[in-house]
């Protein structure tokens, strides 16, 4: 080799070590943004499975329950956001096998592709309950419905606080497809 072409060579690897540094940056906030997702997801799901509240009329001879299976729309949300927890814990060794491996295309690609997957879902979950409990707490006088969140205001409370995990999630997905897609484009 000519001297000429080693320094060729070295400048050139010089050049792919900052771009190496920022992709292998940008994996491990991947995993860290994937472990807050598993986070909000479940908080999310088990914030919405355990609300139900039990109201009691005329001293205990009528007796008004709601829970959250009561409301199809509701099951959805925490099914939803129950396989996405776990999508999202299951993805982490594809995230972490792009630390090893910061050339591995094929992986960030399938990334991308089961990260939009599940921000779809996700987002059809989250906003299909939020329009459920928007009807909650303001009713429909059109159709003559009642707000039911007069009298269940624990419940409502607690479905609606539900929803802030799921739209976090739903934020921490688009950051992370945003973020693949650019590692995949600069790679």
């Amino acid at each position: 080799m000519k001297a000429s072409e080693i320094e060729t060579g070295e400048a050139s690897m010089i050049q792919k070590s900052p771009a190496a540094g920022i992709n292998r940056g940008m994996t491990i906030l991947d995993v860290i943004l994937r472990l807050v997702a598993i986070a909000s997801t479940v908080a999310g799901a088990v914030v919405m499975a355990t609300s139900d509240q039990q109201l009691q009329f005329f001293t205990q001879v009528a007796v008004f329950n709601v829970e959250y299976d009561d409301f199809s729309t509701l099951r959805y949300f925490v099914v939803i956001n129950s396989l996405a927890a776990a999508y999202f814990a299951l993805s982490i060794p594809l995230a972490l096998m792009q630390i090893a491996r910061s050339a591995a295309k094929q992986s960030r690609a399938l990334l991308i592709i089961m990260d939009t997957v599940t921000l779809g879902l996700l987002m059809s979950a989250a906003s299909a309950a939020a329009a459920i409990l928007f009807l909650a707490h303001n009713g429909n006088n059109s159709a003559n419905w009642n707000s039911i969140c007069n009298q269940f205001t624990d419940f409502c409370h607690r479905a609606s606080g539900s929803l802030i995990g799921s739209f976090i999630a739903i934020v921490i997905l688009m950051l992370l497809i945003f973020m693949s897609t650019a590692a995949l484009a600069r790679s």
